[in-house]
């Protein structure tokens, strides 16, 4: 069977890392890649084993691809500092591996790269998705699209996922011509331990997902150019933004909120999850809502 290795992306997580942790003690290494938290994150790794590897924050589509490339084995299982692999989950992923490495023999024998897989195991992919799991204010939530939550392929061979250098929401590319499977068996995830870091969390995202608005709208050429980041990016966005008027306004932002809110609470049928379905749904229209009135602020020159 081939090797695996688990990364986990922490910054701060000393309350909820070691659970994650405990819970991929099977693997055959685990990375955690840490941005240089200032609590006991990066401790609690090393007392589970785990090699820590500290990478600057630059986006999560930038500290993914450098977890990527730290692990050292033909597959990969990501997991975040707030998920839990289930033994469900593990004993399907073992058993994935298991018949990957059977398939790879009979192609041996068979010396014909042709062979597409073991007749007897079903398809095999480069790739799998894998359903999340949330627990949120004492319930598991079963719709406001928290489950089965098919994030992004969490199984993989290492080479055939490239994240785009997003700083929020990531996107990514898959690199296989196989295409990618799907996990029966959900992992667990606690997405925030109490309201106050819900809040947190999605203030921090606003103002990530304003930055990758920015850079999007700079990147197509819209706005001119300019490094990411720079000050000649922004000044270009508030030039071309106020001259055209395009997405500079408040009411978009309000458009833009009061939708998210309705896709979660309506569409995703957050109403069936009862009050946390509300708060979730609540929660995804302030995100939403800052982030662009964040992006209106920053590109429109309007001082708070």
């Amino acid at each position: 069977m081939g090797k695996i290795s688990v990364y986990i992306i922490a910054y701060n997580q000393e309350d909820k890392i070691e659970a994650a942790l405990k819970s991929v003690q099977w693997a055959d290494e685990i990375v955690v890649a840490d941005s240089f938290s200032t609590d006991r994150t990066a401790l609690i790794a090393k007392k589970y084993g785990a090699r820590v590897v500290q990478i600057p924050f630059k986006g999560f589509g930038d500290l993914r691809n450098r977890a990527i490339d730290a692990c050292s084995h033909e597959w990969i299982f990501s997991l975040d500092s707030d998920e839990r692999c289930t033994p469900e989950a593990e004993n399907e992923i073992i058993s994935i591996l298991e018949s990957h490495a059977k398939n790879d023999c009979l192609s041996s024998i068979e010396d014909n790269d042709s062979y597409p897989m073991n007749k007897n195991s079903g398809s095999l992919y480069d790739l799998y998705y894998v359903p999340r799991k949330n627990f949120f204010m004492g319930r598991w939530i079963q719709h406001s699209g928290y489950y089965p939550d098919y994030r992004q392929p969490q199984l993989f061979k290492k080479g055939t996922l490239v994240f785009k250098l997003d700083p929020v929401h990531e996107r990514y590319e898959i690199v296989s011509k196989k295409g990618a499977g799907y996990l029966k068996s959900p992992i667990h995830q606690i997405p925030y331990k109490n309201l106050e870091e819900m809040i947190a969390k999605k203030n921090r995202y606003s103002t990530l997902g304003a930055e990758k608005l920015i850079a999007e709208k700079c990147n197509s050429g819209i706005y001119g150019s300019g490094e990411k980041g720079t000050a000649l990016q922004i000044l270009n966005v508030r030039a071309n933004a106020n001259k055209k008027n395009i997405d500079c306004s408040m009411s978009t932002a309000v458009m833009h909120g009061f939708w998210s809110f309705a896709r979660t609470y309506i569409i995703k049928l957050g109403f069936l999850d009862g009050w946390p379905g509300f708060v979730i749904a609540l929660g995804n229209f302030e995100e939403t809502f800052y982030k662009y009135a964040k992006y209106y602020e920053k590109t429109c020159n309007i001082d708070a």
